[in-house]
């Protein structure tokens, strides 16, 4: 009779310890949970109160870990693949070195005018004509040449008047000048003038003037004569030569 009364009074005294939450407790899932969801656990043991519906299929983490199956470890992530290495600047094409240019300074001289004339004779244009073409095509050496000025000059012999012989070695050169500019040659880089008898061929100082009018005229054939001198550009077409091999050293001498 004792033991019963003790039974009934140990139940008692769980049940009123229990009042609280069971009083808005409710079955959920096997577990009684209060009002917030939460299951109820018993006064100073930390176990969740069971109900009559647990099974331990219904068994939580937070209540019987223990029960509960483990979720298989997830599987590592893939490794991200390495990024596409970023495609190779072309470095751009290396420019073309300007080529190495030459100073030309051709010189011809047109000799044998005819006395007190200002044309040219048929041997100064044939002459003349091969000039400017050479200039015009390439060499081993240059290119083509382009013209930067040409500068004529008309000459005379000695035989007259200084005065006359200026305008008459003034009028030689425009002669020159004018063909020289139907040939293409643009006027503008043309340069003339006049220097009547006053820079004589060196050959001419041996004809004398007590020779007959006929021999000195022939004699004096060569300062009748026009100047023509072309300054411009080309550019060096002449291969680098190769750097000389510098001579094997002589063994030393034995002592």
């Amino acid at each position: 009779m004792r033991s019963t009364l003790k039974i009934t009074l140990a139940s008692a005294i769980v049940v009123a310890a229990f009042a609280p939450a069971l009083a808005s407790a409710q079955a959920k899932d096997g577990y009684l949970t209060d009002t917030a969801g939460k299951e109820v656990k018993a006064l100073g043991a930390n176990v969740c109160v069971r109900n009559s519906q647990w099974t331990p299929a219904l068994a939580t983490i937070d209540c019987d870990p223990d029960l509960v199956k483990k979720p298989a470890p997830k599987a590592a992530p893939a490794p991200k693949a390495a990024p596409a290495p970023a495609p190779k600047k072309e470095a751009p094409p290396a420019k073309p070195k300007k080529p190495a240019m030459l100073n030309i300074q051709e010189k011809i001289e047109l000799q044998g005018m005819e006395f007190d004339k200002a044309e040219m004779t048929a041997s100064n244009k044939e002459d003349l004509d091969k000039f400017l073409a050479g200039l015009g095509k390439a060499t081993k050496a240059r290119g083509p040449v382009a013209i930067g000025a040409v500068i004529v000059t008309g000459h005379t012999d000695r035989i007259g008047s200084l005065n006359y012989n200026m305008k008459l070695s003034e009028r030689r050169a425009i002669t020159v000048k004018d063909y020289i500019v139907s040939k293409g040659v643009d006027q503008k880089l043309i340069f003339w003038e006049g220097k009547g008898p006053k820079q004589p061929i060196p050959v001419t100082k041996f004809c004398d003037n007590k020779m007959k009018r006929k021999q000195l005229i022939e004699c004096l054939a060569p300062n009748r004569r026009v100047t023509v001198e072309i300054v411009g550009r080309a550019q060096n077409l002449a291969k680098p030569k190769a750097a000389a091999k510098k001579p094997a050293s002589k063994p030393a001498a034995k002592k």
